[in-house]
């Protein structure tokens, strides 16, 4: 099965160790933090990874030329931020501001951030790429998905017995490239290590009613 099948793919090797240490560079001149909503627009560094020819050659194969970053955020598990994830779709996306067009909501504001979950078409026409800046084994809480769950559309509830669950591990400078609409999940760490992961979002669709993508 392929990516539009399963709804994701593990690609290593995508970010040489020199791109790496210079995005964990680039990162850590924020403080120790283990989130960053707005990755692209604070952190330069990540926004020319977005845009680099390594990373469209990943996109641009499932939403085409046009496809453009919309939104960036880091993720790290550390012993003090070590947290759980329930299984969830994602299903918001940030937004220059509210405007209340017809078939988008419900309405958050995240990290100062309008967030709105728009209609399906939208989110089917969305990519996460999702660059790991340590590795990730078991122990490092990495990503479980259902495979091939997207294709289900938007759910209210997991659909646990719908396709096998797989942990996505992936080593240091590697992607987890996967469809919002997948069903994913983590664990805790059990291990002290970091767990840095670049995520970023990106779209080949228009949003309606004069809503703008923050990226």
């Amino acid at each position: 099965m392929g990516f539009a099948e399963d709804g994701f793919a593990v690609v290593e090797g995508v970010a040489a160790a020199s791109e790496v240490e210079r995005l964990l560079a680039a990162v850590a001149a924020r403080g120790e933090v283990y989130a960053i909503r707005n990755l692209l627009e604070v952190v330069p560094e990540v926004r020319a990874w977005a845009e680099s020819v390594a990373c469209r050659a990943l996109v641009e194969p499932v939403l085409g030329p046009g496809a453009r970053a919309v939104r960036g955020i880091l993720f790290d598990k550390t012993p003090e931020a070590n947290w759980k994830v329930p299984w969830h779709q994602d299903l918001t996306i940030a937004v220059q501001e509210r405007l209340d067009v017809p078939g988008y909501g419900p309405w958050t504001v995240k990290a100062g951030m309008a967030h709105v979950q728009p209609p399906v078409a939208v989110l089917e026409r969305m990519v996460a790429v999702r660059l790991h800046l340590d590795d990730c084994g078991a122990e490092n809480g990495p990503v479980r998905v259902l495979r091939g769950s997207h294709r289900l559309g938007r759910m209210a509830a997991a659909p646990l017995d719908a396709g096998e669950e797989v942990v996505c591990t992936v080593g240091r400078g590697g992607v987890l490239l996967m469809r919002p609409l997948l069903w994913h999940a983590s664990s805790p760490a059990s291990s002290v290590a970091h767990r840095r992961v670049i995520h970023v979002e990106f779209a080949a669709a228009e949003l309606a009613g004069g809503l703008r993508w923050v990226g």
